[in-house]
């Protein structure tokens, strides 16, 4: 399975994000240096990259779009 490498620009709204595939890669030492390399180029736009392993760039996105809940942190966590 590769591992791809999206553009995340910011959307209007959290639950509104544009993804947009940069490459894929076998490896994930490639993948992470190209993100790596992305991020500096691109450092004052404030889009994110990221590096996700899927089976096909479909479910990569559907990863990337789906909703998480915030952890909740504890007391000692702070």
């Amino acid at each position: 399975m590769p591992y791809f490498v999206y553009k995340i620009a910011p959307g209007i709204t959290k639950i509104v994000k544009n993804l947009e595939q940069m490459a894929d890669f076998e490896k994930f030492k490639e993948a992470k240096n190209f993100a790596k390399e992305q991020r500096q180029q691109d450092a004052e736009s404030g889009n994110n990259y990221k590096v996700i392993f899927a089976e096909n760039n479909i479910e990569a996105e559907e990863k990337l779009q789906e909703q998480r809940e915030e952890t909740i942190l504890r007391e000692w966590e702070k």
